[in-house]
This record gives structure tokens, C-alpha cells and sequence, in this order.
């Protein structure tokens, strides 16, 4: 199964938008999925509900950090390339997803409802957002982007 196939699973499972794309890389991030899902729970529906940066992008930048991140306060070098890479990505997201902002991807009515209460998963639920193609779209992304950097590491 490819990390899209699985993001876009572990969604319709029920996991919030930042827990799909993350949990999909549990093997690679070597954690159990219990903490991967907790260290991704706040960043749902746009960080708590509130319909900001994509659950699903967040996804991406936390998987991102802790596979390609630094932990030295003086890295310079490795946070300006960490940091470029994840500019690539978001302008990469923007492209074929038009933002990277929750409520500008769901439009309409959805978009305001920043209430703090999740709404139940139900066939309208899924019916009225994208939320489950984007968790796939952006494992997919981030998964070519981690081949594509191992390979120009080995060149």
C-alpha cells in the first residue's frame, strides 16, 4: 500500500487530517502509532479546529521535520535546507491544491465552522470536503519528495 493509499485509509478510519498523513510514515518515523497520533491530534481541521494551516500539510512538516529535521540550536546550514525544502512543498501543495489554508481548501459553509466540537463521520460528513483525498495528496507528496531527496543524496 503507498503512503497516499494509506493516508486517505487511516482517514476514513477516523484519524484527523494531520494524524493520516503522519501515522501513513510510522514505520519510517520508527515511533508506535499511539504517539504519532497524539503528537498529531492538535493540528486537525486546521490546528484545533480552527481552520488555519491543512491538518494534512501540518502532517507533512511534522513527518518532515522528524525524518529530515535538525536538533542543534546552531544548525544554520541544516535549518535554512529544512526549511527550503518545506517551502518547496507548500509551494508544491499550493499548486495542485490552490492553498494550504484549511478554510480556503474547504470553501463554503464548512470553512467557518471553527467550532471546538468534531462533527460526526458520516456519509454527508465525507461528501462535503476534500479532506480525505488531500491526507492522500500530501502523503504522496511527501513520500516522491523523500525518494527524490534520497536520491540526490546518493549522487
Amino acid at each position: 500500500m503507498t503512503r497516499e493509499e494509506k493516508a486517505r485509509k487511516l482517514f476514513l478510519e477516523g484519524y484527523n487530517c494531520c494524524q493520516a498523513v503522519a501515522v501513513a510514515f510510522e514505520e519510517e518515523l520508527g515511533l508506535d502509532r499511539e504517539t504519532i497520533a497524539r503528537m498529531a491530534s492538535a493540528f486537525g481541521g486546521g490546528m484545533g479546529r480552527m481552520r488555519e494551516v491543512c491538518g494534512c500539510f501540518s502532517g507533512v512538516i511534522m513527518t518532515a521535520g522528524a525524518l529530515k529535521g535538525y536538533s542543534d540550536p546552531k544548525a544554520k546550514e541544516e535549518k535554512a535546507k529544512l526549511y527550503a525544502w518545506i517551502q518547496e512543498l507548500a509551494a508544491e501543495f499550493k499548486k495542485d491544491n490552490g492553498s494550504i489554508i484549511c478554510r480556503e481548501l474547504l470553501g463554503g459553509k464548512i470553512a467557518k465552522d471553527t467550532s471546538p466540537a468534531p462533527e460526526e463521520r458520516t456519509e454527508e460528513y465525507y461528501k462535503k470536503r476534500p479532506c480525505p483525498e488531500l491526507a492522500g495528496y500530501a502523503a504522496g507528496l511527501l513520500e516522491r519528495k523523500l525518494k527524490e531527496e534520497t536520491a540526490e543524496e546518493k549522487k
